[in-house]
This record gives C-alpha cells, sequence and structure tokens, in this order.
C-alpha cells in the first residue's frame, strides 16, 4: 500500500465508479495499422508525436524490444519502461536528487515532524469523526482520493495557468503529505479491527502472500518510471503508454492494486484491512474510467484506437485477439526499470520492519 500510494503521485489514486470494459471493436480488414491513417486521425494538437513504428531493437536497458521478432503494427502510443543510458543527462539526475531531498526534508518538517509539522493535527482531526477506526481509514482514502483525483481532472486547465512545472508540483507538493498519513494510519491500526479469519499460520499462505504482493508491483503505471517528470527536472507529460505491461491490461496500476489488496487482506484478516482495501479498490476503478476520460479529451482517435486493442481485465484483449504478443515479447520487460523495481520490492519487504518502528514512533 506504501509504495501504491507514493509511486502513484507520480501522476496518478481511489473513487468509486463502474467499471467500463471496451466493447470489441470492429476489426481492421488490415491488421496493420497503416500510419496514414492514424496521420489523419490524431489530433493535431497532441504534443508528442505518437505515430511510429516500433522494431525490437536495442540495449536490454532501454530501446524497443529486441531482435528479427518486430511488431508490424503501427503504434499510436510510446514505449513504456525505456531507459537508455547514454540518453541520460549527468545534470538532470544532480537537479533530480536535490530536489528530492529538499522535497523529503519540507515533507519532515511541514507534516511529519510531531514540533513543527501538521500531520498529527491532521490524522487527530479526522480521528475525531469517529472512534471506529475502518471509517477513519475510509474518510482518509476519500479526502486523498479527492484531491489527488480532483487535481488530476484539473490538470489541463492548471497546467494553461501555472505552467506543466509549476502544476506538477502543486499536485505532489498536496498529494504526498495527504498519501503518508493514510500510510502512517494504516500501518498503526491495521490490526486494530474486528479479526475476521486468521491464516497466518495456515502452511503455504505467507509465501502466497509474497508472490501476489511481488507481482502487484510489476503493474505500475509506466509513468512511475519517468522520474525526471515526477519532479518537473524534464517538463512532465501526459502520456500514451502501449508497450510492456499495457498489453496485458490498460491500467496496470488498478490491476496491481487491487492484487496488493487482496493479498494483504487475506493476510491481516480483519475489518480494518478489509475497509483499507475497499476504498483503495474504490479508488482506482473511478481512476480506470476518470483516466480514459482524459486521456480521450488528449488524444482523440489515436486513444479510440489504443482502447480498442487493449482491455482493462488483465488478459482479455490478448484471448480476444485484438492484441497480439510480439514473439519477442519478454524483452519489453527486459529493461533497468523492471529490474529496478525488482531489486526495490525487495528492499521493501526486507525493510517491513523499519516502516512499521517509523509509524508507530508516529503515534498517528
Amino acid at each position: 500500500m506504501a509504495s501504491s500510494l507514493l509511486l502513484s503521485t507520480s501522476p496518478c489514486l481511489p473513487r468509486l465508479a463502474v467499471l467500463r470494459f471496451p466493447s470489441k471493436p470492429s476489426r481492421n480488414p488490415n491488421p496493420t495499422l497503416s500510419k496514414s491513417f492514424f496521420l489523419s486521425n490524431t489530433n493535431p494538437s497532441t504534443p508528442l508525436r505518437l505515430i511510429r513504428r516500433v522494431y525490437a531493437r536495442g540495449t536490454s536497458f532501454g530501446g524497443t524490444g529486441g531482435g528479427e521478432n518486430a511488431s508490424e503494427d503501427a503504434l499510436v502510443g510510446e514505449d513504456s519502461a525505456a531507459f537508455q543510458l547514454e540518453k541520460q543527462s549527468l545534470v538532470s539526475w544532480v537537479y533530480f536528487s536535490g530536489i528530492l531531498g529538499v522535497v523529503l526534508f519540507a515533507l519532515n518538517v511541514l507534516w511529519i515532524d510531531p514540533s513543527t509539522g501538521f500531520g498529527k493535527a491532521f490524522v487527530d482531526a479526522v480521528s475525531g469523526i469517529s472512534e471506529s477506526h475502518e471509517v477513519v481509514m475510509l474518510v482518509l482514502i476519500f479526502i486523498f482520493a479527492l484531491v489527488h483525483s480532483g487535481l488530476a481532472s484539473l490538470r489541463d486547465a492548471g497546467e494553461k495557468v501555472v505552467g506543466e512545472r509549476a502544476y506538477r508540483v502543486l499536485f505532489a507538493g498536496i498529494s504526498l503529505p495527504l498519501a503518508v498519513s493514510t500510510i502512517v494510519y494504516f500501518i498503526n491500526h491495521r490490526y486494530d479491527g474486528t479479526q475476521l479469519w486468521q491464516v497466518q499460520g495456515v502452511s503455504g499462505i505467507h509465501e502466497l502472500v509474497w508472490i501476489l504482493n511481488f507481482i502487484s508491483f510489476f503493474f505500475l503505471y509506466p509513468s512511475t518510471f519517468n522520474l525526471l517528470e515526477v519532479a518537473a527536472v524534464d517538463k512532465p507529460k501526459m502520456h500514451l503508454w502501449e508497450t510492456g505491461i499495457m498489453r496485458i491490461t490498460r491500467h496496470p496500476q488498478m490491476v496491481g492494486q487491487v492484487v496488493w489488496c487482496l493479498a494483504h487482506t487475506l493476510w491481516i484478516g480483519n475489518s480494518v484491512a478489509i475497509a483499507a482495501s475497499a476504498g483503495l479498490i474504490a479508488h482506482h476503478l473511478f481512476g480506470v474510467w476518470n483516466g480514459d476520460r482524459r486521456l480521450a479529451i488528449r488524444y482523440g482517435e489515436a486513444f479510440e484506437a489504443l482502447k480498442n486493442r487493449t482491455s482493462v481485465v488483465p488478459f482479455t484483449a490478448v484471448l480476444e485477439g485484438r492484441q497480439k504478443l510480439p514473439k519477442d515479447y519478454h524483452k519489453e520487460f527486459i529493461r533497468l526499470p523492471y529490474l529496478t523495481i525488482t531489486a526495490l520490492t525487495l528492499g521493501a519487504y526486507f525493510a517491513h520492519p523499519l516502516m512499521q518502528a517509523s509509524s508507530f514512533q508516529l503515534h498517528w
């Protein structure tokens, strides 16, 4: 939960809505979508050049795919999780490190530190609404969701007023403290609810929960990898991704959050865990609708083409034949960002005691 909430502040988390599944489109007689089609139908105001053919070439740390088994379908979206070391600027990463340090320092002083921050006062105010930890958990998630998704929905208008970088700073500056409060409250009160089942001693459950949690981190939304945009070092963009995990599901963060929630609810087995999972899943289901809506406004026909060959439910488009996985599909994951996610996921697992001890010290 911690990683999902925090990483999602790099655009884009919980609201209640109807999950809309893409209807089966009429198939193009020519399975190879031509560039001319997208040139004539793509919104001319689109800030990115979306029309390109992706061939499987490049290094395992970047580029697109690999080898001779290139996909012949013209992609309207971008190649996700691509990271080419030779294109990185040392100065940009120095700026990123500096900005990250400043943000963490400000977060500690203005929100976390009990003597100077407002975090405890905020949690205490919400806790005053009800003595029920379940209700407080849901209210915290609702506040975060309202602010986070509200700012995301106002992004186009806000960027026109203050610019992309300034709006990103505003977005993160408000969302991050609320995410931290929600995470800390969950950690501190996750065992305070009514126990409904207890399976922690059952053989194989720990391994199952660990595997599900590990898998959930690989469904992070591809924008999470764009750290320089997250920190506004590079100008933030609203991306239209199409490769990698997007071929499996068009909303990987939602899928990852659902998997994470199911795993942790199974392990904890009480009413607080259920309340937290219900709130987070509802928020992400709303994000499915809201995300598609925003992309449709921004990219028009290009997004509709992508929508027609992807799905919300994992593997649905593949099973229906609307998405054809390249023969070397696995190479879209053998990249530095996914190797980094693997390392961070393992690190987060072993850092659980440290995370819990830090949360307990706040008394939220």
